[in-house]
Parts: structure tokens; sequence; C-alpha cells
């Protein structure tokens, strides 16, 4: 047979690495449902009219046909007509606004709902980077209206998730388009759209270039030009960068409003997970589509990463003949994510299977004596598995340690008491399926955090 080629973009993670994955979904699956929300999964297709409304990801969208199309499946003969045409979803959002619209008679609002689904984008692999991969989304939706409040709500929920998390420190990074805006008019500059778009690109092209695009492309002069630079170089961990803000020429309504809203999602997600949210000025990306706070997550040490968490404030996830629907939402690649900690060394998991005990078999005419013991353990919770041959004794526990299993049993028989043996100290005691219990560290694999150094 042909060596088989691994296809690019398309990450398969190796048992071991798949419960660092799974543990990740389990943490976020679990801290949003400590706080209320439902998880949903959507269909993996969408129209690909849907699709492509949200701009240029035309090149990006897998598009789903039968190899022979008939019917239904068939393409229309026009070539224009994109209503058959079905795409793979790119990301969670879109699929989200149809939802809501599907089912708004079925949904109670605000509908505080994660999601954790694989999707697809076609774009070039690289590090961090795939063609298919899992999301993990989080958004409250309200009908019409949606409170302020809600925002330092989203963030606080998701700042829990990262924190309980097995990676180095994170920040979260929070900017409001209102403070943006109102700063931007207040100084005499009207594009802000443009503005907004030439900050945007501070990390890729440094200061030095944004201040051309601003003077080129914005109608800045010099001056203005100088106080956009500083206003996106403040960064502080509580409601100081008001003051500075104010010092930099932003007043007026817009300008305090925007303060009082970042100002309260500081301090509410600070009393929440204490040292992770910042106040960072210079967040401008999708700030053209969000209408309230926004944010971006970094971890520290992996800033090449990129932000791993970003989100906010939207007013119109969906609209209809009847009703609006904003949202707040914070969405974490996650297979990127998991992609690092694997990489980088940062997680691992405390052994290789979720397997605890081996029931040794003595011979095959006993199998069912192992069976019992096995079936008595899973009845408790306590995982395990029965040896696959009745090998001798001593290349069954050389199979359990290979694989790293912690413990191997020895059912005794005709009338003899069982033992249990822990592979790794040698200790081997006395022990009843019924009663006994493994160390609470043992029972389950658990993820922990590996001391590494950070890759650059």
């Amino acid at each position: 047979m042909a060596k088989i080629a691994a296809l690019s973009g398309f990450p398969e993670w190796l048992p071991a690495e798949r419960l660092v994955e799974q543990h990740v979904i389990d943490v976020f699956r679990e801290v949003a449902e400590l706080h209320g929300f439902s998880g949903i999964e959507t269909r993996a297709v969408e129209p690909l009219e849907q699709l492509l409304r949200k701009g240029e990801i035309d090149k990006e969208v897998y598009v789903l046909r039968r190899l022979h199309a008939e019917g239904e499946d068939a393409p229309e003969q026009t070539g224009n007509d994109q209503s058959r045409t079905l795409g793979l979803h790119f990301d969670l959002t879109v699929p989200l606004a149809r939802y809501v619209l599907e089912h708004q008679n079925d949904l109670a609002f605000p509908l505080r709902r994660f999601q954790i689904q694989k999707v697809w984008r076609g774009e070039r692999p690289q590090d961090g980077r795939f063609r298919e991969f899992y999301q993990a989304d989080l958004d409250v939706i309200g009908q019409d209206t949606l409170p302020g409040h809600i925002e330092a709500e989203v963030a606080t929920v998701m700042a829990e998730i990262l924190d309980r998390l097995p990676m180095p420190q994170f920040t979260i990074h929070a900017n409001t388009r209102r403070l943006s805006e109102g700063f931007f008019r207040s100084i005499g500059l009207e594009d802000q759209t443009a503005v907004l778009r030439s900050l945007d690109k501070l990390p890729k092209v440094g200061a030095e270039a944004v201040r051309e695009l601003l003077l080129a492309e914005t109608g800045a002069t010099p001056e203005q030009a100088q106080a956009c630079l500083d206003f996106a170089a403040i960064r502080t961990r509580d409601g100081s960068f008001a003051e500075q803000v104010r010092q930099l020429g932003g007043s007026g309504e817009m300008v305090e409003q925007g303060i009082a809203e970042l100002t309260a999602v500081l301090e509410r997600v600070e009393a929440a997970v204490p040292g992770v949210i910042m106040a960072d000025l210079s967040i401008a990306r999708g700030l053209d589509y969000y209408t309230g706070t926004v944010f971006e997550t970094f971890v520290t040490g992996h800033e090449s990463l990129g932000s791993i968490c970003s989100g906010g404030r939207y007013d119109s996830l969906a609209v209809d003949n009847r009703h609006t629907y904003p949202g707040v939402g914070l969405s974490i690649g996650l297979s990127r994510l998991v992609s690092r900690l694997l990489s980088a060394g940062l997680a691992r998991p405390s052994r290789k299977v979720p397997t605890c005990v081996l029931v040794s078999v003595a011979d095959e005419e006993q199998r069912h004596l192992s069976d019992a013991v096995a079936r008595s353990l899973r009845s408790r919770g306590i995982p395990c598995e029965v040896a696959p041959t009745a090998a001798k004794f001593g290349k069954q526990i050389r199979y359990a340690d290979r694989r790293g299993i912690p413990f191997i049993w020895f059912p005794g028989g005709e009338g003899a008491a069982d033992e249990v043996k822990d592979i790794r100290s040698g200790e081997q005691t006395a022990a009843e399926a019924t009663v006994w219990e493994p160390p609470a560290e043992d029972r389950t694999v658990r993820v922990l955090a590996a001391e590494q150094t950070a890759t650059p």
C-alpha cells in the first residue's frame, strides 16, 4: 500500500492529545452551563447565498455537492442561481442568525447559547490556522433590546472559562466603539471608519506607517494623527484610562458614555477573575461591525498566536419584518488554542488513556471472573478494561505500563482474595471490586499545566 499523505490544515490528534482537546471542550461547556447557557448545534451547511452575505469570504467557503448529483442536488442550469448550492459553514455566527430567525417562536429571549462545533475555512494552513477546526462560541441574544450589562457578563463567563484551562497567563483587552468614535469626533475627525481601519494595522506595520495612513486616508492633520496614536497607546488595568482620554482632548457625551461602559466592564470582570482584564484603546478590529464593547484575548509569551478569543456587542445579529436581534458574543478558536497547548508543551494528560485499571485474565476459561470485576468497577465510575489476552502476568503488566494504566487487578478465583497492584510503586494489596477506590487523582484523567518555556 502506498504511503498515505497527510492533508494540510485538517488536524488529527493522537489519543493522548485528544484528551487535552476534550478537556478544553468540557471546561467550556461546564462553565457555560454554570452560568445558565444552553448548548445548541446547528447543521453543517447553509445556502451559499447566506454564507456569502458576510462579504469577502467567497474564496474560503467549501461548497457541498454529491459526486453524481441528480434531481434536487443538481446545480441550476443558469450557473448564477445559488439558492440550491450548499456551503459548509465557516463560522458559527451565520448559522446562529438563521437559527434565531427560524426558531424565534420557540425560543425564550434573551437566549443564552453556547455552541462548540467544527467549521471549515479554505484558507492557507499555517501555525494555528486550519481548514477544519473547532470553534466555541458564547452569546446572549435579545429580541429588540438587550441590557448593557450583558457585555460585562459574557466577558466574565469567558474569563472564567479561560482561567480554568491549563494555559499561561492571559489578558482580555477591551475597548468600546462609542469611546473610539466619540474621541475621533471630539478632535475633529469625521471619517471614523477610516481611522479605525488605519489603527487596526498598528500591530502589523507599526506607528510610523499608521501615521502616514492617517494623514493620507483620513484627512488628519499631524496633530490629529498624533492624538489618534496616543489614544491607541492607552492601556490600563483600571478606570484610569478615562483621565488619559480627557487629557488628549476627548470630550462630549459620547466619550463619557464610552468611558462609563468600558469602566463597568473592567470593574465587573476584575471582581470575578482578578488580573485578566485590561482597557486597550488600540483595539479597532471589528469595530465597524460591533456596536459596543469589543474584546480580544492574548496569551502571555505567545502573542504571535494572535487573539485566541474575540467578540463583542452587535446590535443586529438578524433582522426580520417584526424584530431586531441584538447580541453580545465571544468566540474561541478552540483548535488553534489546543494546537499551541500541545506544540509548546503547555498542557499534558496525567496518563495517555482513560483506563484506570487493567483487569488481568489468568486464562480464557476464567475470563468471566475478570469481566465481573470490570462490571463492578465501572458501575462505580472507575474506568477499566479487561486484558485482551491471557498472556503471562508479566506481559499483561508490561501492556498496562506501556499504555500508562496505573493499576492492574488480579481476580482471585476459587475463594482466593482479589489483589490490585499499583504498577508505578509496585505495591500490591488485597481488594474487593465492590468497595475498592483508587486515589482521587487516579480515578479519571486530569489535564495538567506543564512548566515549559513559552514559544516566542
